[in-house]
Order: structure tokens, then sequence, then C-alpha cells
């Protein structure tokens, strides 16, 4: 049985400072997950496009995209606050930046985060007393392997690229891609194609034989940005589970052409407890 305690037990091969910092790890992810305003609490993402009324489902006010901004129109009785004060009128406004729990406009407790994705406005509606937190028990995670710690080598593309994928949502959309990320399990040499974050971490899709059964349908590393030459330490250990895992409201990429192992990666996150 796998539990979050359980999770970093039976480890003592490793070292146990490497193991330590992986427990810390898994402890901050726990801790991040179930924040307030964390991936549990969405409630909802609404495309504007899909409401060209402006009327987005439980959602206060009168919403409308406007080339690059997004005007909201609300009465008193709506009881929306912009940057913590109450909101009657009309206002314009830009994507929200991260964290989510700073988004200008509240409806009492939820922030509706505004949200654009290849020139598409949303609206995101984070609710701390969702279903979703108040039911999380915690992520099953894997003991930390030393083995599951592999050298790799990153090699950019001479130039960006943009495949399109389907989403979780159902719809396909452009994922960016900037290089080959290459490493070895065993004796077989394997590539996953990577994203460039904007700080040069890596991030990349990726599914194994375990992907929707022992684990979730697919999941997320994110590697270190490389070394000038090329290096990068490939840790499996840090699988993430996508955020979608947490809430049907986002809409996580599905991992690229190539990014899906012949092998089982019996590493990192797996899915939430009791899911």
């Amino acid at each position: 049985m796998t539990t979050e305690s359980s999770a970093v037990s039976g480890a003592a091969a490793a070292a146990p400072e490497t193991v330590q910092d992986w427990k810390s790890w898994h402890e901050q992810r726990v801790f991040t997950v179930s924040a307030p305003y964390g991936p549990l609490s969405l409630t909802g993402t609404h495309w504007l496009g899909d409401h060209p009324e402006g009327h987005l489902p439980a959602v206060p006010g009168v919403w409308r995209e406007d080339g690059d901004e997004v005007v909201l129109t609300a009465a008193a009785e709506d009881g929306l606050t912009a940057d913590g004060r109450p909101l009657a009128g009309r206002i314009r406004l830009t994507a929200d930046r991260p964290p989510n729990a700073e988004s200008r406009i509240a409806a009492g407790e939820r922030r509706l985060v505004v949200l654009r994705r290849e020139g598409l406005w949303a609206v995101r509606d984070f609710d701390p007393d969702s279903a979703a937190r108040r039911a999380f028990l915690g992520i099953d995670a894997t003991p930390y392997d030393p083995d599951w710690v592999l050298p790799g080598r990153f090699r950019p593309y001479d130039e960006s690229r943009t495949v399109q994928v389907e989403n979780a949502d159902g719809r396909e959309r452009g994922l960016g891609l900037g290089g080959e990320l290459s490493f070895t399990v065993g004796d077989t040499a394997h590539t996953f194609q990577a994203a460039v974050e904007p700080d040069g971490s890596l991030w990349v899709v990726f599914a194994d034989t375990t992907s929707g059964k022992e684990s979730y349908r697919f999941r997320f590393l994110r590697p270190a940005a490389p070394a000038e030459d090329g290096t990068v330490t490939v840790d499996f250990n840090r699988s993430l589970l996508p955020p979608c895992a947490f809430a049907d409201h986002f809409i996580c990429p599905f991992p690229p052409p190539g990014n899906t192992l012949p092998i089982a990666v019996p590493a990192g996150e797996r899915d939430l407890l009791g899911g």
C-alpha cells in the first residue's frame, strides 16, 4: 500500500540527504496543490468565445472580449470586487499573472482569473471551497529510487517548433518545442521532445506503459536548465501529475509524438490517493 508516509519509506539504499530532498519536494507539492487557490480549487474554465452573450456559467457579471482586453460589466448586486474594491460599472482587463490569489477580480472568496491562450480569452473560477479540495487525500507517489536519476543531454532545435496535440478538454492546440532530451534506461536510448521555459529549464509531457493503469494517463517532467554542454539530469522521481489530474477544467496538453515510452516508469507521482 502506498501512502504519503510510505512513499518515502524503504529507501535506505539511497543517500539520506537525497531522500530527504525528495521528501521535502513531495511535501511541498502536496502543500502547493492543496493551497486555497491551487489546482484543486479550479471549478471552471469558461472560454468567452463559447459565450458571445457574455454570461458565463455560475460567474457574475457580463464578460466580453475586445481585442487585446476583456471588458467586464458588473452591477453592485453581482458582488464582484476589482483590486479589493466593490465593482459597479465597467472595467477593462488583461490576462492575470500568477499567483491566482492575486487576480484582480473576486467574488467573495472566489478568484476569477483572466486567461489568454493562442489569442483566445477565458475566465477561470477558483473556489477554495471546491469539492475536489475538500475531498483531497494526498498524492500517490513511488518511493524514491536512485536508479531513476539518469544523465541526459539536451540538443536544441535550430528553430523552435510547434506541433498540434490534443488537450485534456478535447481540443487541439499548439505545443511549442525547443529541442530533444536524450537519456538511456538500461542499455536502451530514448528521446523526448521538450519545451524550453523562459528561465531555460525544460518541460516534458510524457507517457509510459503504466499510463492510464498504474499511473495517471500522462505526466510532466521539469528538468533544470541544461549545462553549457547540454548535459542535464533526468530525474523521474520528480515526475509530476499534470494540473488536469486535480481538476477537470485544466487544458493540459497530451504527449507530443515520440514522448510515449515503450517501458514502465515506476517512479514519481502516480495519481491522487483514493483516485
